[in-house]
């Protein structure tokens, strides 16, 4: 299954701001972000050779980013190993007309004992020979060609994607779903980042596996909840917090983009 892959293919097509008429309504069936929605996943992960805990946590905020003409939503994704947080990212995404989810770029920090010790793989649609790449097709398919995730040179993103399952049966501990789309996601060149993951319909990613050596990455969404107005909010306020500490950390690349804002 890895074998499918493994040639890189050309660098995705630009996207046209064109295309967008309403980048930030995604209600794509596998790939739908409403704001105010917070997903945990939770299982382990092969960090300095030892198998530790890890969780994750996806927020879909309701500030927006402009990228390159597009007005994209902004997702805040967390990673924790053995409860202490590793990275936590930015990433900027948005729906076409025709209703495929779009990649415009990522801002993850990394963190050492608590604190940001920088994001040097940040990368941005229509920086540094960046391009937006597709996250999820308006109609995934089996048999359908593989897809560009993004393609980001200067960091070495090229992560590519394709449709290995659809109809499957998925329990997790947060329900059971069925036709749930499984595909295979990973650098085309390390076939150890190679990853399997599970959307369900009407609420996205509810597992991952792996498919090779690297991380071993291994998670189950265990908690899918709308936030309270509060909570909502206060992440909002950590969001463009984090835009605006960005401008510090990463000023040759992040430092060039527009403001965050509700």
């Amino acid at each position: 299954m890895v074998a499918g892959l493994l040639a890189a293919g050309p660098e995705p097509a630009a996207a046209r701001a064109a295309d967008f008429s309403h980048p930030t309504r995604i209600d794509n069936r596998f790939y739908p972000l409403r704001p105010g929605t917070r997903l945990v996943l939770v299982g382990s992960a092969r960090r300095h050779g030892r198998r530790v805990e890890h969780r994750e946590v996806f927020i879909v905020s309701d500030a927006t980013k402009l990228i390159d003409g597009v007005r994209t939503a902004i997702i805040w994704d967390r990673d924790y190993y053995r409860g202490a947080i590793s990275e936590g990212e930015l990433t900027f995404q948005a729906q076409d007309d025709r209703g495929k989810v779009w990649n415009f770029g990522e801002y993850p920090e990394e963190f050492a004992h608590g604190r940001v010790t920088g994001a040097p793989d940040t990368w941005i649609d229509g920086l540094a020979r960046a391009r937006a790449g597709v996250l999820m097709p308006a109609h995934p398919r089996l048999g359908a060609p593989r897809w560009r995730q993004g393609w980001a040179p200067a960091v070495g993103f090229a992560d590519v994607a394709k449709v290995d399952a659809t109809g499957r049966g998925v329990c997790v501990p947060a329900g059971c779903y069925r036709g749930v789309l499984e595909t295979e996601e990973g650098d085309p060149t390390d076939p150890s980042s190679h990853q399997f993951k599970y959307y369900a319909p009407g609420l996205g990613n509810v597992q991952v596996g792996f498919a090779g050596g690297g991380d071993q990455e291994a998670l189950k969404l265990t908690s899918v909840r709308r936030l309270s107005a509060s909570q909502r909010a206060a992440a909002d306020r950590a969001v463009l917090a984090i835009d605006r500490r960005g401008y510090r950390v990463s000023p040759r690349v992040y430092g060039r983009t527009a403001p965050a804002r509700l």
